[in-house]
């Protein structure tokens, strides 16, 4: 596949992407895909569907995401789709839609694949009970070919967690846990709207550890409201001291639909919520105190104590290009140059799936030069981008293609450019976010992110 190595437009309206401190108190900054999920369109749904009905291309991993909407509580700074309000009838009837859609994948020429990974993101998965955790992996197992799989990641959030439910889970054949801790502070827990405290998280880490996962990941957030210097370097000291297997770091940000963004605009009640200076000296700060504890940086938000067994292959088989089925309310996947969403409310997802129809809402048929640049930027976010692997999968040379990009980044301390590729400075790792938009094609780079 070749991709066309038309140079970019002067990059002069973009250096404000290079503003130290210029970003937005309102707004995403987590770049998960490319184009923009604002460009996505009702319309390029029948392109989706036509695509599932023909073979997927030979040696192209293929995953699923299965998101979970339910939570004990809905935190005050999160943007994804969640309910807290229903009960088991609803949940059941949810668990299977979920079976349903992924029966009809399975039906298609386009799935008839094993699945490489699987993930359960929510929400919270471990909200479901052990009977509807058996549940709904039995029908995805009747459904999909999970025989193959090198990855089960599942998220938790410590109060849901018992000693049976944890056994439960790793019996399932969960490879990798993770548990959204976000601070250890409970005060600051319960500023954000968190459900669990910190006895919680001690007493599920040490029970999950006695149930012998492979992998087990410790979620914090940098900046939460009400944090402070002192409260974050404990929280960050205390992760260091319980030695997980890995450790992500995400610096915290106020989408427009969080209850913090809201009242920000409303000028009511919020909690003070560090600026993003502070959030990147905090992140750099804890980075640094993981190095000294012995972890190696993987990606932008990640620290792992053992390179060799750590693994996360939802994120680099997904960045490397394979496909993923998006089971779920308002769950994004990815077939074969084809991005697509399901519907964002439970309602008509449901109404969808039960049917006899797929659920997605919209999808945007991507150009081999948008796959290549959706490939760059995300690759990028692991600190390192190999320039030989372009060369081979798009028949681009990088460094020519994105050379105005790259040159503001190697002048803002944030990049070195070497013969085999571009690699993130600790500046760069904690600003690539904010910065890689400079990589899009005009047309994407000042509309909404979502």
């Amino acid at each position: 596949m070749r991709v066309s190595a038309t140079p970019l437009p002067p990059v002069d309206p973009v250096h404000r992407l290079f503003e130290d401190g210029a970003e937005e108190a309102i707004g995403n900054y987590f770049v998960a895909n490319y184009p923009p999920f604002s460009a996505w369109q009702r319309n390029d749904i029948p392109g989706f569907l036509e695509r599932l009905a023909t073979p997927a291309r030979t040696g192209v991993p293929l995953g699923a995401y299965v998101h979970i909407p339910f939570c004990r509580k809905r935190c005050h700074f999160c943007y994804f789709r969640v309910y807290t309000d229903r009960n088991a009838t609803e949940i059941r009837a949810y668990l299977d839609a979920l079976g349903e859609e992924a029966q009809r994948f399975a039906s298609t020429p386009f799935a008839a694949r094993p699945l490489s990974f699987l993930y359960f993101g929510g929400g919270t998965p471990s909200y479901l009970s052990i009977a509807q955790l058996d549940h709904l992996v039995g029908r995805l197992a009747a459904a999909l070919d999970l025989e193959a799989l090198e990855e089960f990641a599942f998220e938790c959030e410590p109060g849901t967690l018992t000693p049976g439910k944890l056994e439960r889970i790793r019996a399932l054949g969960v490879t990798r846990l993770s548990l959204g801790v976000e601070h250890l502070d409970d005060g600051i827990l319960e500023a954000n709207n968190r459900a669990h405290r910190s006895a919680e998280v001690y007493r599920a880490y040490g029970e999950a550890r006695e149930a012998g996962f492979p992998q087990i990941n410790l979620d914090l957030i940098a900046g939460m409201a009400g944090d402070r210097e002192s409260t974050w370097r404990l929280a960050v000291e205390e992760t260091i001291r319980l030695a997980p297997d890995a450790v992500t770091i995400y610096q915290m940000e106020s989408p427009r639909n969080t209850t913090f963004a809201k009242q920000m605009r409303e000028g009511s009640g919020t909690p003070a919520l560090p600026g993003w200076r502070v959030k990147r000296e905090w992140t750099s700060w804890a980075f640094g105190a993981l190095r000294q504890a012995g972890y190696t940086r993987s990606s932008a938000y990640t620290a792992v104590r053992d390179p060799a067994r750590a693994r996360f292959v939802y994120r680099d088989a997904l960045w490397h290009g394979a496909d993923m089925l998006a089971l779920g309310v308002s769950s994004f996947g990815h077939a074969d140059g084809w991005h697509y969403q399901n519907e964002a409310a439970i309602g008509p997802y449901l109404e969808k799936v039960q049917g006899g129809g797929f659920a997605a809402s919209r999808a945007l048929r991507i150009s081999p030069e948008e796959a290549m640049i959706r490939q760059f930027v995300l690759q990028l976010k692991t600190g390192a981008v190999q320039r030989s692997w372009f060369r081979k999968a798009f028949s681009c040379d990088i460094l020519d293609r994105f050379a105005d990009g790259l040159a503001l980044m190697e002048e803002h301390g944030l990049a070195r450019i070497t013969e085999e590729g571009p690699r993130l400075t600790e500046a760069g790792y904690l600003r690539v976010d904010r910065v890689i938009p400079v990589f899009f094609l005009p047309e994407h780079r000042d509309i909404p992110y979502a």
